[in-house]
């Protein structure tokens, strides 16, 4: 016989037992539909992993797509107005040397020819086509000694330009080349309706870059400043340039370049930078409203116009004290004045009755301290009109008028 276990413990026992099974059998269930699932999907996961790499094969690759987007802002829009009006100008001079095509020198013991060489570069800008000549105005130092000068376009293109013109006062130039080769003119604007802080960009071709030139933006700094020139190389100002300050970067290169506004209207032709290891961001531009009636007369006339009196001049301050009283005869309290040198015969000072030694101290009405100031009030005129001066002679007031009629460039 067998035992047969009745009791609640028994009947306990054989639910476990019963129940243990059940959770086997689910489990495994569980576990082969895991599988089968995970091996249905992973062949399509296998398409789309890290470098195209296929789990079952190393041949489905996953093209890699590269994405552009079109940025289009008011300053890309002012540059494609104004960049292929800009282009860089080669100063290219004779010496006295043998030389080879890529300016190297070299010696050969015999006699020296007379060889071309890039002397310099710059910028210009093309501002009008006219009878069968493209217009560029670029700086005067930018052209000055050259013996051939040479245009470079946007395209990589050079060209033959001529000399039409040179104004070392305002440091302008203009030069022309064959008007088909000027596909763009560039648009002046009004540099008298700039604002301080107003964006800008300045377009050239910096550090002889000139395949496509170079663009750099900022801000107008100041209006209405004045950086002293030293026209004759003396050491000593003779001349205070009106410029507008910017912040827009100007390098070498750069001089005779557009300085645009976002509208892509020239307001500036730029000339010159500052350069000190104690100074940044503080580049100069001519403003297009006082280079345009310079640029007038250099296309028309070569030159420009300005009234000459015909004397020397030196500030009185560069008098010593000594001088001021002994040979000026000046009264103690007169310390600003221009004191006439060397007047020329015949010309518009000494028709007037001016004499060597006279201390100018106001001219038509205007104080002048020193011989900037005077140049300022003189070159503001025109050849023919009269001005009135007050000098010191011998410590006394004497009022003379002096007919301008001679010229210098």
């Amino acid at each position: 016989m067998g035992y047969y276990d009745d009791t609640e413990h028994g009947r306990k026992q054989q639910k476990n037992k019963g129940s243990k099974a059940g959770y086997f059998l689910t489990g495994l269930i569980g576990v082969i539909v895991g599988a089968l699932l995970v091996w249905l999907i992973v062949p399509s996961l296998s398409n789309t992993l890290p470098n195209g790499d296929s789990a079952g094969s190393s041949s489905n690759k996953v093209k890699t797509e590269q994405l552009s987007t079109d940025v289009t802002t008011n300053v890309t829009d002012a540059v494609d107005k104004t960049k292929d009006a800009v282009v860089g100008i080669t100063n290219i001079q004779k010496q006295q040397s043998a030389a080879d095509i890529f300016g190297g020198g070299f010696s050969t013991g015999e006699k020296k020819e007379e060889s071309a060489v890039e002397s310099g570069s710059g910028s210009g800008v093309i501002y009008k086509k006219e009878r069968g000549k493209a217009y560029i105005v670029t700086n005067n130092h930018v052209v000055e000694g050259a013996d051939k000068l040479e245009v470079t376009l946007t395209s990589g293109k050079k060209v033959d330009a001529k000399l039409e013109g040179t104004d070392q006062w305002t440091d302008l130039a203009v030069i022309s080349m064959d008007a088909q080769y000027a596909k763009t003119v560039a648009t002046f604007g009004d540099s008298d309706k700039l604002k301080q802080g107003e964006a800008v960009i300045a377009i050239g071709n910096p550090l002889g870059l000139d395949l496509y030139g170079s663009v750099t933006t900022g801000v107008v700094s100041g209006k209405d400043r004045t950086v002293p020139m030293d026209i004759n190389g003396d050491g000593t100002a003779d001349w205070n340039a009106e410029v507008l300050q910017t912040d827009a970067a100007i390098n070498p290169g750069n001089s005779g370049g557009a300085l645009v506004n976002l509208a892509g209207q020239v307001i500036g032709i730029n000339s010159m930078k500052i350069s000190q290891s104690t100074v940044e961001g503080l580049g100069f531009s001519i403003p297009v409203n006082t280079a345009l009636p310079i640029i007038e007369q250099l296309e028309s006339k070569g030159k420009v116009e300005r009234p000459a009196m015909g004397v020397s001049l030196m500030d009185l301050s560069e008098v010593p004290a000594f001088y001021q009283k002994q040979t000026l005869n000046l009264p103690t309290d007169v310390t600003e004045g221009v004191v006439i040198g060397e007047v020329e015969k015949g010309a518009a000072a000494d028709r007037g009755g001016i004499e060597q030694y006279d201390v100018v101290v106001e001219m038509d009405g205007k104080k002048v301290s020193n011989a900037i100031e005077l140049r300022k009030v003189l070159y503001s005129k025109n050849v023919g009109d009269s001005v009135k001066l007050k000098v010191y002679r011998n410590g006394k007031i004497v009022n003379k008028t002096v007919e301008l009629k001679s010229t210098i460039k």
